[in-house]
């Protein structure tokens, strides 16, 4: 789902001030920009988390993951800024976003080694927040209409325990590679909502404009349930029983 207008344009305007003075750029500087990428570690004060979580975009976690079932992240999670850059990116491989870390190492650092489930353990939903305007040559993120059923079979396979993110990459996608793509584009502001196993990719930006893109965690208070007596599945819920034919 494309959510526009689901923060004010001054925040995505303040927060982009922050990530600059986080990387140590400027945007009026362009010789220095010399990657196609950069993750910049920084944290939001919590006026400006209060302004893009907005009634609008929290009323749509209520619709979709249920009133009462999701927490808000306490930061805007993995800050992804792309430039324009005749260097291929090294992040643009088709994936899905881990959820819970090996249960050996809870605090473990390697993001490869986390693990992913057909219930989306921990991930109530993959959210995309645009703090920039993006057209279709900014490097939108690529999304596999869809995906989000053939995963949950393929997820399934795995039981509760899941599988980690390495090991799913050496297993493939192949089984969304039919799906249409959509691009995850919008101007600033715009929040695109996807179930948390949908199947998408970067990819090389060929505009002109820096592209900034926060992925924060939504995560739960109460894990996706197959199977409620009150049969009061949210659509991220029912699309896994669909996908499961439950």
């Amino acid at each position: 789902m494309k959510l526009e207008h689901a923060f004010p344009r001054e925040t995505a305007d303040a927060y982009r001030d922050l990530v600059w003075r986080a990387m140590g750029l400027s945007p009026d500087a362009p010789e220095t920009w010399t990657e196609p990428v950069q993750r910049p570690h920084l944290f939001a004060p919590p006026q400006l988390r209060a302004a893009a979580y907005s009634d609008r975009l929290r009323g749509a976690f209520d619709q979709l993951v249920g009133a009462g079932r999701w927490v808000q992240p306490e930061t805007f999670g993995s800050t992804v800024v792309r430039f324009p850059s005749a260097k291929p990116p090294p992040d643009d491989g088709w994936h899905i976003d881990a959820s819970f870390p090996p249960d050996n190492d809870p605090h473990s650092f390697d993001y490869f080694q986390w693990r992913v489930n057909y219930l989306s353990r921990d991930r109530a939903m993959l959210v995309l927040f645009l703090f920039s305007d993006c057209s279709p040559d900014d490097a939108p993120t690529r999304v596999r209409i869809g995906s989000h059923l053939p995963m949950a079979r393929q997820l399934e396979a795995h039981g509760e325990a899941g599988i980690s993110l390495a090991d799913l990459a050496k297993e493939g996608f192949d089984s969304s590679a039919h799906c249409d793509i959509a691009l995850a584009n919008g101007e600033d502001g715009t929040v695109w909502l996807l179930h948390p196993l949908t199947v998408h990719a970067a990819q090389a930006h060929h505009g002109n404009r820096v592209r900034f893109l926060a992925q924060p965690g939504l995560g739960f208070s109460e894990q996706v349930q197959l199977d409620r007596p009150s049969q009061d599945y949210s659509p991220v819920e029912r699309a896994i029983r669909l996908a499961l034919t439950r």
